[in-house]
């Protein structure tokens, strides 16, 4: 196993937050790195509940995902199981941190040797798959 770690303190409380997550429209416009979109084909946020959809690179490349949520806990924490390969489990905590929030983003890639090759790419890939989620809460619903 391999984990990847990013903290992000963003400008808004755990409830605005958790509505970037919980609302589909506004999910598909900030997940993925930059340069990214997204086409969701069921999106049933709900413990068990299943999230398949397309992710379209810059460079017109599709990416089919297929994800089950495993643990929602409004305000607060979201965990999710990346079903298709490659397969890890991301948890993502949101805590109350003066006026905002501090947002933990923990990814755990079953296979290490995956994991290690692609470090770089995913951890710039989280990255900027955060700025995009900080742009989404600034902009609100």
């Amino acid at each position: 196993m391999s984990t990847f770690r990013h903290l992000r303190e963003l400008p808004a409380s755990p409830a605005a937050v958790f509505a970037a997550f919980e609302d589909p429209a506004r999910l598909a416009r900030w997940w993925g790195p930059a340069g990214f979109t997204n086409t969701f084909h069921t999106f049933e946020f709900r413990p068990g509940g299943t999230w398949l959809f397309t992710m379209h690179g810059p460079d017109g490349t599709d990416y089919p995902n297929e994800s089950k949520f495993l643990e929602i806990v409004p305000g607060a924490r979201v965990r999710i199981q990346h079903v298709n390969q490659p397969h890890f489990e991301l948890c993502i905590e949101l805590e109350p941190q003066g006026a905002g929030t501090r947002l933990s983003w923990v990814g755990t890639f079953e296979n290490p040797d995956f994991a290690e090759k692609m470090r770089a790419f995913l951890e710039s890939a989280n990255e900027q798959n955060l700025d995009r989620l900080a742009g989404e809460v600034v902009r609100g619903a």
